[in-house]
Formats: structure tokens, sequence, C-alpha cells
């Protein structure tokens, strides 16, 4: 049906509630945004909210897989699969994200995200907006959960072709890796937002890698410098990290795993105090555990991906550390609601508008306001996902 009428809405803008709001879809796109009834065709489908919340879908630019498949699987179905499943808890735009491992294997990824991007018809999962290219540029005491062997630094006849893909939207390195600056430059010129993740950077590396186009810092606290581990690797006298440089430069932005299992309350808050959310945003980190029950499960590639368990919570690694998360971005909606003191609108903001403006796509969705694609919540009043919308179409879980 191509008119759509939410009416009896509580509608979630990025800086204030509306009670009573009439959101009226048209061709996919959003029309208006009303207290009044506004006119619409007779045969406009409506859906009758009761007060409940209606949001703009959720953007996530750091995620893995979910429902047992993991992005780097290099498969259709596995691309479609953890898409299906993130949609399922609000996300409606989506970047899947690279771990450490081979060419092959990356290029592999690349295939099949731009295949499922392609794709016509009613989405059926999160709408691929780009790729967002993680692993494998890590500095080798960084490397977290994913795959030692797979990690390297970067060299331009490798990550060209990647970038030549058309599909990279996304461009992370640790900056003090050799060949980061020309990583950094060429992902500048192709408006990629560009990040520095996975890095014992000191202040002065992130620095230099601000000046190549570096913007943005990957899951704040998670694989990243602090004063004593740049002390130990360059000595004295001590040196900022990338914690204080991100805290002390208002151009850098930064986002958080609000899972309640990877950052205490204090730390979410303190995020939010700092930075604002106009400069952090949500992120689920979520592997291919989402949706799946307690066990052990590969991380990256199905095929030598890195060993970690999920125990219902979050993901741990072999070693004992956090192995990235396994719920979705409904989940770190209201974790970062409860745990903070960021009002509603903001807290949906950082999971929607802000990593919209950050990838460059506000203009088309992110937020509900009238031109915009048709990616619609409706949330509960415990913030739980109830009916999806992507591109004025909902989205069917019946199997």
């Amino acid at each position: 049906m191509s008119s759509l009428l939410f009416t009896d809405a509580t509608a979630i803008l990025p800086d204030r509630l509306v009670e009573s709001a009439f959101i009226w879809c048209e061709s996919g796109k959003i029309r208006s945004i009303t207290q009044r009834a506004p006119k619409v065709p007779a045969d406009t489908q409506v859906v009758e909210c009761r007060g409940q919340y209606v949001s703009p879908g959720f953007v996530d630019i750091h995620v893995h897989g979910g429902a047992g498949h993991d992005f780097m699987d290099g498969t259709v179905e596995a691309m479609r699969a953890a898409c299906r499943a993130h949609a399922r808890h609000g996300t409606t735009t989506i970047f899947p994200t690279t771990t450490t491992g081979s060419a092959e294997q990356i290029h592999a990824m690349l295939d099949a995200a731009k295949t499922v991007k392609a794709a016509r018809g009613t989405p059926q999962g999160a709408r691929i907006a780009g790729v967002h290219l993680y692993g494998p540029y890590f500095a080798e005491d960084k490397v977290g959960c994913h795959s030692v062997e797979g990690r390297r630094s970067p060299v331009a006849r490798e990550f060209l072709r990647y970038f030549e893909s058309g599909l990279v939207q996304i461009a992370t390195c640790a900056a003090e890796l050799p060949g980061a600056a020309a990583f950094y430059r060429e992902a500048r010129r192709r408006r990629c937002l560009v990040t520095c993740g996975h890095s014992n950077a000191s202040w002065p590396e992130m620095a230099a890698a601000f000046k190549c186009g570096m913007r943005h810092v990957d899951h704040f606290w998670c694989a990243m410098s602090h004063v004593s581990s740049v002390r130990q690797r360059l000595g004295v006298p001590m040196r900022g990290s990338m914690l204080e440089f991100v805290l002390g430069t208002p151009e850098m932005s930064t986002e958080v795993i609000a899972d309640g299992c990877h950052l205490a309350p204090e730390l979410l808050d303190f995020a939010y105090r700092k930075k604002g959310p106009r400069k952090l945003c949500l992120v689920t980190d979520s592997n291919r555990a989402l949706d799946l029950p307690p066990g052990r499960y590969r991380f990256g590639p199905g095929q030598d991906g890195s060993w970690f368990d999920s125990d219902g919570k979050v993901g741990w690694a072999p070693n004992g550390s956090l192995a990235s998360s396994i719920m979705g971005m409904d989940h770190m909606v209201r974790q970062m609601k409860k745990d903070t003191t960021a009002s509603l609108p903001e807290v949906i903001r950082m999971a929607s508008l802000t990593p919209a403006e950050l990838t460059g796509l506000s203009r088309r969705t992110g937020s509900l306001e009238a031109g915009k694609r048709a990616d619609l919540l409706l949330l509960n009043r415990r913030l739980n996902v109830k009916r999806v919308f992507i591109g004025g179409s909902e989205v069917s879980f019946e199997d």
C-alpha cells in the first residue's frame, strides 16, 4: 500500500516528543507530521498507535552479524539473514562491518554486500547503506577478540581494491601503523567516515591522523589506548592517548556499546555528557550470537574466525576479555535511557540521526521529517519494537 498513516502516536523528534501525532507516509517517504488529521487517500493503511512511540529506524554503523551468521562468512545468505535479524531489533539502515581476515575473505564479504544492496523489492531486512571496513588494519597489541593472524598494516595495493568496490563508507585503521596516513587520506578523498580503532595511538599520532581526515573513534574505551598503555609503548614522558584526544577535540565523534556489559552506567553517562548526542552514537558491535542461545561461536569468518563464548548477555574471548556484543540496537536504546541522564529524544538521536549525519545519510533517513524515507518503528512504552517499516513497507518476521 503506497499510503500509510500513523494515528495517536507519540512522535520522537530529535529534540522533543510530539504527543497525539499523525504521521503520514506516501510512496515510501514521510509526507507530514501534524497534530491534526491530514487529508489522505481513501486506500491509506491506518496504523493505530494508541499513544505508543513512533521512532525513526535505527542506523547501525558498527555491526558484525546475527542469527548465527557473520557478515564475514561472505555469502548472500549470511548477509540477508543478519540484516533481517537486526531489522527485528529496529535497525533499518546497516553498515556490515569487516573483521580481520584475508583479502579474499574481505572481498567475498564486499561481493555479498553488493549483491544484497542492489536487490530490488520490498525490504525484508535492514537496508545496506555501505560497508564499514573495520578489520584488518589493527595494532598488534589491540586486536581484541579478532583473529591475530588476520591483522596487518595497510598497503595501498590492497586497500585501494577495497575502496574501488564503491561500497566502503566507513574506514578504520590504527593511527600508529605504517601506511595509516595514506589510508586515511584515501578514505577522506572517497568521503568515508574515517575512524581510528583497535589502536594504542598517542595524542601526537592521533593529531597527525586528524590532519589526514580521521574524525571518529570506534567503541569508546574498548580496544583503545590510555595514558598507561601509551607509556608502556613509548616510555616517558607520559603522553596523551586516544581518550584525551577525543575528549579534547570538539570535531571528534565516537560511539558506545550500551549493552550493560561493556560499559558501566557512569561511563555511558560520562560519554554522553562530554561529547553530547550530536557527537556520540550507539552501536551494537554485535556478532553472530545475536538471538541465539548461550554457546561457543566463531567471530568473523565461519571457517577460521576466532572462537568466543556467549553467556546469553555478552561474548567472551578465551583469555577472559569481552568479545563483542550479542544484543540488538533496541537493547542499546533501552540501556542508554536507563543508565544515563540523556532524554528519550537524545537517546533515539544517538541511534538514528547522529550516525546518519556522520555517514552522510541524514538528508534521506535518521529522523522523522517530511521528505525523508519512511523508515519507522512502532515502540511500546518500554521501548520494545512492535512493528518495523522500511521505505513505508512493513517488514514481516513470520517464518
